[in-house]
């Protein structure tokens, strides 16, 4: 067992010096690559367009729906230990109970008192259709985004990773027949004759394409995948403006139903007439508990 682990052991080696020399010598002109054909080309550049705004979008979406860098990564974290994210009340809901507070300090029975905790009640129920929208749009689109490059974009950027190295493996190949040949005619009193370095030679470079030609079908057919995935995030995508659309409706109702209700309880004015011109009177505020006089 040892004994094959060692074999084992120098032959990946060896494999992996080949496939640096190859590297190297592609790097300084003096060996040529196996190219891939012109479509195969055109998917590969699209998954890598794919891969790239995929992650922007991700991204962007992440940033718009959790604005606070810190409650994105908890969340990851937590997506990523399959637990419950934590329910943290938003900005507006803060925001809300701060101005029921304050209203309630100042006095309900004051106009600035009521008006404050009316709209922090507005305001609360502004931040809970939030955190719905949230969470409606993290399952319409930010989920997808996310199972997609981890998922089938990861699978890909293996398989085009093990057919660089197939590539790599098959020109090499190339090159050792190149040299085979090129000795032929000639002695080698230390080693194998050239004949049968070249027919060892002949044989490897014949299991190399054939490895590379599978792995290049392999990957073929998951980059043309990517056209049912841009299919998929355009349903993802619509899901996604159906769900903005009904948080927009819902916080656009309920801000009106507020400015009637502050409209109504405002009392007019009295107005001062100056040079033919009216000017309003704002009343100070009423002190609920008056000093007594000096």
């Amino acid at each position: 067992m040892d004994s094959f682990n060692l074999k084992k052991f120098a032959r990946d080696a060896g494999s992996a010096l080949s496939r640096v020399v190859q590297l190297t010598e592609e790097k300084l002109g003096t060996s040529e690559r196996t190219e891939l054909d012109a479509h195969f080309e055109n998917l590969a550049e699209r998954s890598d367009t794919t891969k790239l705004w995929s992650e922007k979008l991700l991204a962007d979406t992440e940033a718009v729906l959790t604005p606070n860098p810190g409650n994105r990564v908890e969340d990851y974290l937590f997506d990523k230990i399959d637990k419950k994210r934590p329910n943290r009340l938003s900005n507006l809901e803060y925001l809300g109970l701060d101005m029921i507070d304050a209203g309630n300090e100042f006095g309900p029975g004051t106009a600035y008192g009521s008006a404050l905790i009316k709209v922090g009640q507005c305001e609360q129920k502004l931040g809970t259709i939030e955190r719905d929208f949230t969470a409606s749009a993290n399952h319409a689109l930010v989920a997808p985004l996310r199972k997609f490059l981890e998922g089938e974009m990861k699978t890909i950027m293996r398989e085009r990773g093990l057919l660089e190295t197939k590539r790599l493996d098959l020109d090499a190949c190339k090159n050792r027949v190149r040299k085979a040949r090129s000795m032929l005619g000639t002695t080698n009193k230390e080693g194998p004759s050239p004949e049968i370095v070249l027919r060892q030679a002949e044989q490897d470079l014949r299991v190399a394409q054939a490895e590379f030609d599978r792995q290049a079908e392999i990957t073929k057919l998951l980059l043309e995948g990517i056209g049912s995935s841009h299919a998929s995030h355009l349903r993802c995508l619509h899901e996604f403006v159906e769900s903005q659309v009904r948080y927009y409706a819902q916080c656009h109702q309920f801000m009106q139903e507020l400015q009637r209700d502050m409209a109504s309880d405002r009392k007019p004015s009295p107005m001062l007439r100056i040079n033919s011109e009216e000017v309003e009177l704002v009343p100070p505020e009423s002190n609920s508990t008056n000093s007594s006089p000096n």
